[in-house]
């Protein structure tokens, strides 16, 4: 057994306990996916003490690939050590993906990214292809499922793609999500977070449904908003937000309302037109469920894992 962290976006990073062979489980098959063979040059950006960056370099290990782990450098010599190292393989967080990018630098050998941690935007992912011919492969799962679905090209736009697998995916009536995988962790080694075991099943404690095979996510349960009673998922609208042209980074919140119970306030950064964005929500969304202010963060707070610091950003709109 051992431990890991959760990325911690939304609160204190928990920590994960978890069998060896939950892991060596998914090794093989993504050897087959990915195609990582013995002397592969894979490359790992976060501190270990997270879980991506963890996996992604044991993985390599396990199967006898080329481990070159990045951590602690700057983002242009990330950049250029990809280049340099011929990495055929990166597993990396949209955050820090993006840091790459804006380097400049091109990876005439990268051909598998493996994105988890958040989502890859339409703009990020356009941005990818014009630096590599690499396979972007997003995957959906969280530190106590490790994988449940992945993306290829046959996913629908919006979808997190099929089962990953060996993986079986159900929702309940309240639309949460349950997975059950030999890649499952055991429980939580500390406080409890959001997760739920339950019978050899584990929620990671998001909302979806299956369509024709594919997994949509509406959002975290946790990060649900009541406004004027009605329910409103914040990711809904961030999708519409990272789409935007311009935005670098965006994430929506809370805030409290005397008349509606909350109101939401979209953060971003990047250069826009704030009054066509706002438009274009107000006609997305409604005014009711629509952002009624932008805000602009020049500096985006992120957390070690690479994922967006929404406990920061909360605080910069207090």
């Amino acid at each position: 057994m051992f431990e890991t962290l959760t990325g911690g976006s939304s609160g204190t990073p928990r920590r994960i306990r978890r069998s060896q062979q939950s892991w060596i489980a998914s090794f093989a098959v993504n050897a087959g996916l990915f195609g990582i063979e013995p002397g592969s040059a894979v490359a790992t950006l976060g501190d270990l003490v997270h879980s991506l960056a963890l996996y992604g370099a044991v993985e390599a290990l396990h199967l006898g690939a080329e481990l070159h782990h990045l951590a602690g450098l700057r983002p242009d010599r990330q950049a250029r050590a990809l280049a340099d190292r011929r990495i055929r393989l990166l597993y990396a967080t949209p955050a820090q993906l993006r840091a790459l990018i804006e380097a400049g630098q091109d990876w005439p050998d990268l051909r598998h990214v493996v994105i988890g941690g958040a989502r890859l935007d339409p703009g990020l992912r356009a941005a990818l292809s014009g630096r590599s011919d690499a396979m972007a492969h997003e995957f959906y799962g969280a530190a106590e499922t490790s994988f449940i679905a992945i993306s290829d090209a046959a996913t629908p736009r919006g979808s997190v793609g099929r089962p990953y697998p060996g993986a079986e995916i159900r929702t309940d009536a309240a639309g949460r999500i349950w997975v059950r995988s030999p890649y499952l962790a055991a429980s939580y080694a500390g406080p409890p977070g959001s997760a739920l075991w339950q019978d050899g099943w584990v929620s990671p404690g998001e909302a979806g449904r299956l369509e024709d095979g594919f997994l949509w996510l509406d959002g975290r349960i946790g990060r649900q908003v009541k406004i004027a009673d009605q329910t409103v998922q914040p990711e809904e609208i961030e999708a519409v937000l990272l789409a935007w042209p311009g935005i670098r980074a965006g994430a929506v919140l809370a805030q409290p309302d005397a008349r509606r119970g909350a109101v939401l306030v979209a953060c971003y950064q990047g250069a826009i037109d704030e009054a066509a964005l706002l438009t274009a929500l107000r006609q997305s969304f409604g005014p009711l469920k629509a952002p009624r202010r932008l805000h602009l963060c020049a500096e985006w707070p992120v957390l070690p894992s690479g994922k967006t610091d929404l406990t920061a950003l909360q605080a910069r709109l207090t």
